[in-house]
C-alpha cells in the first residue's frame, strides 16, 4: 500500500478515534475535571486507535511489542494535545468542550509519522524473509 493510501486510512481512523475520544471526554467531563477527563478519554481512544491502525491502516499484525511501543510514540501527541487543551481553556478562555478538538488538529502530522514508523517496523520475533532463489545459470553454447 502506498503512503498516500495509508494517510487516507489513517485519516479515517483518526475521525473514528476523535469521535470515540470526544464522546468519552464528554461523558467523563460530567464526573471528572477536564484534564482528568482528557487523560482517561485519550488512553481509551489510543487503545482503539492501535488496533484500527494496525489492521486497517498499515495491515500489520498487532503484537504486544507494538502495543507497548504505540503509546510511547504518541507521547508527542499527548503533550501537544494536553498542553493545547490547557492553553486553550486556562489561558485563552475557550470552552473546555471544544478545546480538545482544536488541540488534536495540531498533533495529526506528528502522530502519523511516528505511528507509521512503529507499526511498519518488523518485530524481532518475526522470522527473517525468505531468500529469493537465484535464477539458474544459463549455459551458453
Amino acid at each position: 500500500m502506498t503512503v498516500r493510501g495509508q494517510l487516507i486510512r489513517f485519516a479515517l481512523v483518526g475521525v473514528v478515534n476523535t469521535g470515540t475520544y470526544y464522546a468519552c471526554y464528554l461523558v467523563l467531563l460530567t464526573w471528572l475535571p477536564y484534564v482528568a477527563a482528557h487523560v482517561v478519554a485519550f488512553a481509551l481512544s489510543m487503545t482503539g486507535s492501535f488496533f484500527l491502525n494496525s489492521r486497517f491502516t498499515y495491515r500489520t499484525r498487532p503484537t504486544w511489542r507494538k502495543f507497548l511501543l504505540f503509546p510511547l510514540t504518541n507521547a508527542a501527541n499527548f503533550t501537544i494535545t494536553t498542553s493545547g487543551v490547557y492553553l486553550l481553556v486556562d489561558v485563552l478562555h475557550l470552552s473546555s468542550r471544544y478545546a480538545p478538538l482544536i488541540a488534536a488538529a495540531a498533533a495529526i502530522p506528528i502522530t502519523f509519522a511516528v505511528s507509521r514508523t512503529i507499526m511498519l517496523r518488523p518485530d524481532r520475533t518475526d522470522p527473517p524473509p525468505e531468500p529469493v532463489a537465484a535464477a539458474p545459470a544459463r549455459i551458453e553454447g
